[in-house]
């Protein structure tokens, strides 16, 4: 196992509340629309229509869920109730910072759309990390394995030395596939716990390859 260098961490579900789910699935409830699928819905629709990918615009993507689930509301509406819900983890932005004075690389690795530069705007997290790769302007996102490669190669880095915390299964799995270390995230506690003893045991082993 490499000695830990970069640490990268998904936005929405770790660095701030998902506010993309939470708010479809608030939508959905509201709306007598099936609220299980609404998420996944909502993953497929930001996919298809390229919005994620900076290949389609938010108009595109907001006709295409509509048109797929029977979601009522006007592209301004929609988008403010899933923006405002994503807020920020303060916790999360002062262990970054103390990772960053301890000489990790940090950065954030997030498959969202130019939201992310508003919300950088508004709450300006974006001064906390080395690198932010969002998959709106690389044009991937982590359903391609290659992406990770491209991440890794920019950092001048084996991805076996890099660190991913992802709230997604599918995305830990790939990132894992193709040779870095992950975190699935699901709570505070047993994060904390697993990014100590993953630190720690680095420190242990005193590996430098």
């Amino acid at each position: 196992m490499r000695k830990i260098k970069a640490i990268l961490f998904d936005f929405g579900g770790v660095l701030a509340e998902e506010g993309f789910s939470i708010g479809l699935q608030a939508l959905a409830r509201e709306q007598s629309l099936p609220v299980d699928d609404m998420t996944e819905e909502g993953m497929r629709a930001v996919y298809d229509s390229g919005f994620v990918l900076g290949k389609g615009s938010e108009s595109d993507f907001w006709s295409l869920l509509r048109e797929r689930t029977g979601l009522r509301g006007d592209d301004d509406e929609l988008h403010a109730r899933l923006f405002d819900g994503f807020i920020m983890r303060p916790w999360m932005i002062s262990l970054v910072d103390e990772l960053r004075s301890q000489g990790y690389i940090t950065g954030i690795l997030s498959d969202q759309t130019d939201w992310l530069d508003r919300l950088d705007a508004r709450f300006g997290f974006g001064q906390h990390f080395d690198h932010i790769y969002n998959s709106y302007c690389m044009g991937k996102g982590k359903r391609d394995p290659t992406h990770f490669n491209d991440v890794a190669e920019d950092l001048g880095l084996e991805p076996a030395s890099i660190l991913l915390v992802d709230d997604s299964r599918i995305n830990v799995d790939t990132a894992l596939a193709t040779g870095m270390q992950v975190i699935q995230y699901t709570n505070r506690e047993e994060f904390e716990d697993s990014l100590g003893k993953l630190l720690i045991l680095h420190k242990n082993t005193g590996s430098t390859n």
